[in-house]
């Protein structure tokens, strides 16, 4: 369970790790289901989101599918991210105050100030190309 991303983000960032591990390959929504273990409409929704933002590519026809638009090691976590949440969830109160600032700040801002900009920084530094291979690992126990 996640308390950070939608599940429109975890399965985004899933599947562009995925892409990330193929050489230079389409595939379509339904492999990527597949192998993801999710609903192929949901792949197909997400992936389309992708496309819009210039992280995948999308090919038509009957060898159609998708692919990454860039390089793995011009692709960011954070920009996956950025794509399908937005960045709200790090300038905002996790817990939904209004005007929770450092001046006026909720229950939980210090600790939480501290893992929301751990968390940016990680994914600001992360590339796919970064964690390729352990994306690999990760996909065989799937």
């Amino acid at each position: 369970m996640t308390v950070i991303f939608s599940k429109a983000c975890e399965l985004g960032l899933q599947s562009v790790l995925y892409l990330s591990t193929k050489e230079k390959r389409v595939f379509n929504s339904t492999e990527v289901s597949n192998e993801l273990k999710v609903p192929k409409e949901f792949v197909s929704k997400v992936m389309q989101m992708l496309t819009s933002s210039g992280i995948i590519g999308s090919k038509k026809g009957k060898n159609g599918g998708f692919y990454l638009a860039k390089k793995p090691v011009e692709i960011k976590l954070i920009d996956i991210v950025e794509a399908i949440d937005g960045l709200d969830l790090f300038k905002t109160c996790v817990l939904g105050f209004p005007g929770c600032s450092n001046e006026s700040p909720c229950p939980v801002h210090n600790k939480w100030g501290k893992l929301r900009d751990d968390a940016f920084k990680m994914l600001s530094e992360e590339t796919l190309e970064d964690l390729k291979e352990k994306t690999k690992n990760k996909l065989m126990l799937i």
